[in-house]
């Protein structure tokens, strides 16, 4: 007997992320969705076991890439492919039949990175044994550092992000007097919830609205990208149809990397140039988030002086 599983359209709304890499919204979860419908229906399946055979079928790829021949390259890009589709299953199966857990999201962000750094040796090995050049011993390191560099940036960005708001709530409860008493909303949560929302009207004063006397109550709004928003003005418009999409700005992140490396180009047998020019993509969004950072951090030093100076 199958199990009673929502429709497919509730599916993707309760295990589709709000904004996810590109390639995942394009080639996996058209794919992914339905089949994890399907396995929470029809099997008893759980989302550790899925996460252990994506495991498996990275392995497995990366056996076929120290083949090193164009024909064994084409099946260990399809083998990477699919344990990728089964790695972004196992996170959607578990928000699905609410089986999340702490162990899983480890073993999962663990695996992923076994899977990384064994095909990664695999691929350029045996592209060294095929054609002895040393730059594909290089490459593999490469992969390897940039991999784990993009994980350890994207975790200390969100902290010192989650470290800014958190400060400035702080100074906002601080700061906060009874007869006026207002809310927090950051500008980046405003826009990913309603991406058509107009950044300039939004930080248009209450009382400069019509309507302004009902809309006191509403949340006093931080933007800690207002200075980048400045100086690159299309910024918002681009992101607004990029979310409209469910596609997030950070259009080449760990995930475009490890497709560039692992799929396309074993996939049309130039490895290295590939992967030197996903490499280069890569630090290029990587500078661009490390700047955008900074404008932010300009803009919380002076969010958090404004409210020195109205103290």
């Amino acid at each position: 007997m199958p199990r009673d599983i929502p429709a497919l359209a509730e599916v993707r709304r309760t295990t589709e992320k709000k904004r996810d890499a590109w390639w995942t919204v394009l080639l996996v979860d058209p794919v992914a969705t339905p089949l994890v419908r399907w396995t929470a229906m029809w099997t008893r399946a759980t989302p550790n076991q899925i996460t252990w055979l994506a495991l498996l079928l990275g392995l497995g790829a990366a056996a076929c890439f120290a083949a090193g021949s164009w024909g064994w390259l084409l099946a260990g890009a399809a083998l990477y492919h699919v344990s990728f589709i089964l790695d972004c299953m196992d996170g959607k199966l578990a928000r699905l039949t609410g089986t999340d857990s702490v162990f899983g999201a480890w073993l999962d962000y663990v695996f992923d990175r076994v899977r990384v750094l064994a095909c990664a040796i695999a691929l350029m090995g045996g592209q060294y044994v095929r054609t002895g050049e040393v730059l594909h011993l290089w490459l593999a390191l490469a992969v390897v550092f940039l991999d784990m560099l993009r994980y350890v940036d994207s975790l200390q960005i969100f902290k010192i992000r989650h470290g800014m708001r958190k400060q400035i709530k702080a100074r906002v409860r601080a700061a906060r007097r009874a007869e006026n008493e207002r809310e927090l909303a950051f500008m980046e949560d405003l826009l990913r919830d309603n991406p058509e929302a107009d950044a300039d009207q939004d930080r248009t004063p209450a009382e400069a609205r019509p309507g302004a006397l009902d809309e006191q109550r509403r949340p006093e709004i931080v933007d800690l990208h207002q200075e980048f928003r400045h100086r690159f003005p299309w910024y918002i418009r681009f992101r607004s149809f990029l979310m409209r999409h469910r596609i997030r700005t950070h259009l080449v992140s760990g995930i475009e990397f490890q497709m560039a490396v692992f799929i396309v180009a074993p996939a049309v047998d130039a490895v290295a140039p590939v992967t030197i020019g996903a490499a280069a993509l890569l630090l290029v969004f990587e500078l661009a988030i490390i700047y955008k950072l900074l404008l932010s951090t300009r803009d919380f030093t002076r969010t958090i002086k404004s409210f020195e100076t109205t103290a």
